[in-house]
């Protein structure tokens, strides 16, 4: 979202237009950027789950879910870009309304990714814990649709705030109310999450250390992959929303590196909807099966097995009407 700083009371900081810091071609630009490199990953990365792996396990199931949660992320970029070249064009509704796609997104993540290693973990850590594989499926189900729940309430809460200001002749889609309310409710879907994949992770690699097969070991890396280049990504950004949220400069100087971190941060942080797409690569049954999609190799071979069909069918029936065949009769 693009970012107006305000004090804790909710009154704009007069200092900020006088020491404002922006890149506002250079964020545009990569705002854009990272918009298409996400949605052609996402789109390729549900078009192999469909047509070459499907459901059937678990982990698809959390990977078809995150897919979608980048999606819905990704979709706000491009309004994010024009505001950061120019200004805030599209009006009250559609500021509100990209408010809760964006909080959507970003609160589905983290809530699946935790949902995704306490399974991880449970498989991995309680191997003799009693259930089938089917009820651990109904159970993965469960937690994809309340992680959906929780973030779409939570980002409905964030999007009734905000709507669209007017500061020297500029519009601008932001809460002139943020207070630090909103930054625990941001802070507590973000940071309690952490503390239990922390806990999940230090269990699962104990136990991996241990000992077991090669297989589990590269399952278990691919995810902690996944889990870590999030809160890479996100971490530093959350930090300096607590920040600015405490945190009231006095000067240009000290306003104008607050300034720079937050921006850089911020591209960090919307630069996450583009990473999983390329983690997944790291399975190699991804990657092969992204290289047959890319090669339309489930197409060419459905359409082979159906002239091969044709191609019989025709010769049966060929072999049926020949004056053999009917002499015979």
């Amino acid at each position: 979202m693009a970012n107006n700083m305000t004090t804790n009371d909710g009154v704009r900081d007069p200092i900020h237009y006088l020491c404002t810091v922006e890149f506002p071609i250079f964020t545009g630009t990569f705002f854009i950027l990272i918009f298409i490199i996400s949605l052609i990953g996402n789109v390729l990365l549900l078009c192999v789950l469909f047509i070459y792996e499907g459901l059937k396990s678990i982990t698809n199931i959390f990977i078809l879910n995150l897919a979608c949660s980048d999606l819905i992320f990704t979709i706000t970029l491009p309004f994010w870009a024009v505001a950061h070249l120019q200004q805030w064009v599209f009006g009250d509704f559609v500021c509100k309304f990209m408010t809760a796609a964006f909080f959507a997104g970003l609160y589905s993540s983290v809530i699946l990714l935790t949902a995704m290693t306490v399974a991880r973990f449970i498989r991995v850590v309680l191997p003799n814990w009693k259930s089938n594989r089917a009820i651990r499926k109904k159970c993965a189900v469960g937690a994809c649709v309340a992680a959906w729940m929780i973030s779409i309430s939570a980002s409905l809460s964030d999007a009734i705030k905000v709507k669209v200001t007017n500061q020297d002749g500029i519009n601008y889609c932001d809460d002139e109310s943020v207070n630090f309310g909103h930054y625990l409710q941001v802070s507590l879907l973000f940071f309690l999450p952490f503390a239990i994949i922390i806990f999940c992770y230090s269990a699962i690699l104990k136990t991996v250390l241990q000992g077991l097969n090669r297989k589990k070991h590269k399952t278990v890396a691919v995810l902690l992959c996944i889990v870590a280049v999030f809160f890479i990504c996100w971490g530093p950004y959350h930090i300096m929303l607590l920040i600015t949220s405490l945190y009231e400069p006095k000067d240009c100087k000290a306003k104008k590196q607050l300034e720079v971190a937050y921006h850089i941060c911020e591209m960090l942080a919307y630069s996450h909807c583009c990473m999983n797409p390329l983690l997944y690569m790291l399975s190699k049954k991804l990657r092969k099966h992204l290289l047959n999609l890319l090669r339309c190799e489930n197409v060419c071979r459905k359409n082979r097995e159906r002239d091969t069909r044709q191609n019989v069918a025709f010769t049966a029936q060929r072999s049926a009407d020949s004056p053999h065949s009917q002499s015979l009769n």
